[in-house]
């Protein structure tokens, strides 16, 4: 017997499809051991001897693991074909040896980058040995990520109170994000002006110009400063009035090429722009669509490994999309030498191909009944721009006119351009991070060199300069990329654990940091410069690319990196609160005290006068205080005088800010702080009893942005979006304990944090019922003594059946797809009737607890109060201490976070 070990039990049920009886499936669910989070789990003083733990969750699998291995000839590590995968194939391996399991048994490594039948086989076929040097790059990570987590993160707590934990690469991602808000803040925006002129033809067409030169002399963007310069340019246009003619007249035609398949980073950043997708969301997703989709009876995995910075494509992937091109599309659109791409990447050597559809032939319209909606917009994603890397570049006609007075005095610029064919862009055009402008499809009616222009209105526009904007998760992603810092499986790892610590929010899709990430980040850059550096972590990353590709020791990089890390430690222990003070109070001052322009020292404590306000830390964090304490005892939290998300979100002493009046009842609309948050209420209260109508804030809400109009709109809710097109139940949406969702029926869902639940339509809300899990049911027939439906449905501990309130779960050797009517109520049987049945539930009465207790002998009632205490241990036994949850954020960076997570 054959045993093939997978980590995930979604990709083990469709390899298992496709091999014979001789193989058995397991599934190791992710990696099986990991650091515990203690000192000494990494021991620089040992050769950084690294201790392995299997925990209680793992040790089941691998009890079923061992079991298996006994009666195995041979067993194929068949994990994800990246680094990461290839360590768990090595724990799996490590533990099986330790526990003395393989004696006489062969173990082999396969890979492949698609789960199809084709390459399962052909993967099978051709094992080999561990690879050493991905494994050693593995450690490599793991044992730095420790080591920086566990070191530096104590040093964070006794120095910065409140603070969570720094991260080796979670830092340099918050670096970013914090000096971009910097940038933003000490932005001050400037005036401009544009002119622009309504043209016209002899034939009597129209279109608009710019003006370009003034005076004989080129503009500037910036040159015309303000209204009065607008005014005089205004002027000399219109005193050209009826000489005006084409100067100069160029046109030429433009290629624009496709951009290459996706890797792991573009499909994050082309998911968020388009879909709305954050990175952990779009990496759930795809998994699915990796690991198998069921089509027509036959599990299939609908796309390439998604955990890659390659972007070329197998030579039968080009072949197919070339045909299919031809075949959809017509000759025109298939280029006459196949596309080839090259990654950017120094060593890209994580998956090698790109993302692609493992079938370009089954089209997205033909799978969209099986796919739940995110995976429909996904793969439809995946393959429009993998077929669109393979059309014809698209032709654009452009053309630019100079029009002219004969003295040269002004010059008027007109540009166009017409797509004269469409290629590649008649399926996909990739999107971009920031609106830019586009003269694609203006287009200029006939002119020629000499013709003489009628001169229309002339209009002045102000504009202002803007200041830079906020990261997106795309920006961020595309960023970390360009500087090096991360690879392809940790992008979504990093943005999540920024905002699982409270670093960071998302507000409108973008990031901004809080402030104790901020007292962070200010803190690694005033002590640990060299650790929060760019390129010093993009070094360090181009380092462990050469441990996997076996060009340096990794024990020599964990050498070279400790030496000098534990001397930047070490020359924190004399460091004391007031320096530390003193170097955020320098760095984060224009933050929290800025310069209004009103003449007063931002400073200035508002109580005493004459105190300066600066920053404190105290056992919960950090906080402002005027220096006069304890004579003066004023205080507030950290945030800026009148912020929508600070200290009060922009509310007066009070903590109540009026909005206006309601029109029907006259009742006084407010925005008010409660002990759980912010809400809107209509009214005051006049009793205990009749209490006024409120709804929270939806989470990233700022109070100071609530106007009247929205308040009431939010205490409308909830409100009705539409009716179920199957079943003709309503479906609306509302704001409730745990934050904003839609309904329908006795069913919720969440509604995502950067979705808004006043304008959330009938598609999106129906895409959300459906990705609810278990929300989806089968029918298999009526129960023959009830009558009642018997449904199969997915649950989160598997699939089961349900009839009259009782469930049953299926057998492990049971296929959800293939369970029948009578295997159903086989299973129901064993659990005992229906609530509805006779002698069920409903009709049999419990026997009193009295009458049990009396029959007890006395000397036996001590007993159960033993009991009831073990319970309560064992209850307790899991919870975590507030120093479990520090050492257990601290223990490493990106973490192990497996890929089979999104099951």
């Amino acid at each position: 017997m054959n045993l093939v070990i997978v980590e995930s039990p979604a990709k083990a049920k469709t390899i298992n499809k496709y091999l014979g009886g001789d193989y058995k499936v397991l599934a190791s669910f992710g990696h099986i051991r990991d650091l515990p989070p203690k000192d000494g789990s990494v021991d620089p003083e040992r050769d950084f001897q690294m201790i392995w733990e299997v925990d209680g969750r793992s040790e089941k699998h691998v009890k079923e693991i061992l079991k298996e291995v006994k009666g195995a000839d041979r067993v194929f590590l068949a994990t994800d074909p990246d680094r990461e995968g290839e360590a768990i194939s090595w724990h799996v391996k490590e533990v099986l040896e330790q526990r003395k399991a393989l004696k006489g048994v062969e173990v082999k490594r396969v890979t492949f980058n698609e789960i199809t039948k084709n390459a399962v086989l052909e993967a099978m076929a051709n094992p080999r040995e561990l690879n050493r040097e991905m494994v050693d790059a593995y450690l490599a990570r793991r044992a730095l990520d420790y080591l920086v987590g566990f070191t530096l993160s104590p040093v964070l707590w006794r120095k910065l109170p409140g603070s969570r934990s720094a991260g080796r690469v979670q830092s340099v991602a918050l670096r970013l994000i914090c000096e971009r808000e910097a940038e933003i803040e000490i932005f001050r925006p400037q005036e401009y002006w544009s002119v622009a002129a309504e043209m016209t033809t002899k034939a009597g067409d129209r279109f608009t110009a710019s003006l370009t030169q003034l005076d004989g002399k080129k503009l500037g963007k910036m040159e015309l400063k303000d209204q009065a310069a607008a005014a005089r340019a205004v002027a000399a246009i219109e005193a050209g009035q009826g000489r005006y003619a084409v100067a100069e007249l160029e046109k030429k035609t433009v290629k624009r090429h496709p951009q290459p398949p996706f890797t792991t980073s573009t499909l994050q950043q082309e998911a968020s722009r388009k879909l709305g997708f954050s990175a952990s969301r779009t990496m759930q997703v795809a998994q699915r669509l990796y690991e198998g989709v069921d089509i027509g009876g036959e599990t299939v995995g609908l796309i390439t490994y998604m955990r890659t910075d390659g972007v070329q494509i197998s030579r039968e992937a080009v072949g197919a999309a070339r045909s299919l091109i031809g075949r959809d599309y017509g000759d025109k659109y298939v280029p006459e030498v196949p596309r080839a791409y090259s990654t950017k990447a120094k060593n890209a050597q994580e998956a090698h191909e790109a993302v692609r559809p493992t079938d370009l032939f089954r089209r997205p319209k033909d799978v969209a009944r099986t796919l739940e909606g995110d995976q429909l917009k996904l793969y439809e994603l995946i393959w429009k721009r993998t077929v669109a890397s393979q059309m014809e570049s698209a032709l654009l006609d452009q053309t630019a006119a100079d029009i002219t007075t004969p003295d040269g005095k002004v010059t008027l610029r007109a540009t166009g351009s017409i797509v004269a064919f469409d290629g590649f862009l008649t399926l996909y055009q990739e999107s971009r991070d920031e609106p830019a402008e586009d003269d694609e499809s203006r287009l200029l009616p006939p002119m020629a060199k000499g013709d003489a222009m009628g001169l229309g209105t002339v209009t002045p526009s102000q504009h202002f300069t803007q200041p830079p904007p906020r990261y997106s998760e795309a920006s961020l992603v595309k960023k970390l990329e360009e500087l090096g810092i991360g690879r392809p499986s940790t992008y979504a790892s990093i943005l999540q654990v920024l905002q699982d610590r409270d670093y960071v929010r998302l507000d409108k899709r973008r990031f901004v940091p809080e402030d104790r990430g901020r007292m962070v980040t200010a803190f690694l850059s005033n002590f640990f410069e060299r650790y929060v550096q760019y390129n010093f972590t993009a070094e360090l990353e181009n380092q462990l690319d050469d441990i996997s590709g076996g060009r340096i020791d990794y024990k020599q990089v964990l050498r070279d990196f400790w030496n000098h890390f534990h001397s930047a430690i070490d020359g924190t222990r004399e460091l004391t609160i007031t320096q530390v003070l003193d170097a955020l109070d320098a760095d984060l001052g224009p933050h929290f005290f800025p310069d209004n322009g009103d003449g007063k020292n931002p400073r200035a404590c508002p109580t005493c006068g004459t105190g300066r306000l600066g920053l404190k830390l105290g056992r919960n964090g950090g906080f402002i205080g005027c220096s006069n304490y304890p004579e003066c005892r004023y205080t507030r939290p950290l945030a800026v005088p009148g912020d929508g998300d600070g200290a009060e979100g922009g509310l007066p002493d009070g903590g109540t800010r009026e909005l206006g009046s309601e029109p029907g009842t006259g009742l006084p609309v407010t925005v008010r702080k409660g002990p759980y948050g912010y809400y809107i209420q209509l009214g005051e209260a006049v009793s205990k009893e009749e209490k006024p109508k409120r709804v929270s804030l939806p989470k990233g809400v700022s109070p100071a942005d609530i106007d009247l109009q929205r308040a009431l709109s939010l205490l409308s809710l909830p409100r009705e979006i539409g009716a179920d097109p199957e079943s003709g139940e309503a479906i609306s949406a509302g704001i409730g304990r745990f934050g904003p969702y839609v309904k329908r029926g006795s069913t919720y869902v969440n509604i995502p944090k950067d979705e808004d639940v006043l304008t959330i339509g009938m598609n999106r809300a129906m895409d959300l019922l459906a990705t609810k899990k278990g929300s989806a049911a089968k029918a298999l027939g009526e129960h023959p003594e009830t009558g009642k439906p018997i449904t199969l449905h997915k649950g989160r501990f598997g699939p089961y059946v349900q009839h009259d309130g009782v469930r049953a779960n299926l057998k492990k050797d049971m296929d959800s797809d293939a369970v029948s009517l009578d295997q159903a109520i086989e299973l129901l049987a064993a659990k005992g009737p229906a609530k509805g049945a006779k002698g069920g539930a409903k009709g049999k009465k419990a026997a009193p607890k009295k009458a049990a207790a009396k029959k007890a002998p006395a000397a036996k009632k001590a007993a159960p109060k033993k009991a009831a205490a073990k319970k309560a241990a064992a209850k307790k036994a899991p919870a975590k201490t507030a120093a479990a949850k520090k050492k257990a954020d601290a223990a490493g960076d990106e973490g192990q976070s497996p890929p089979w997570k999104a099951d």
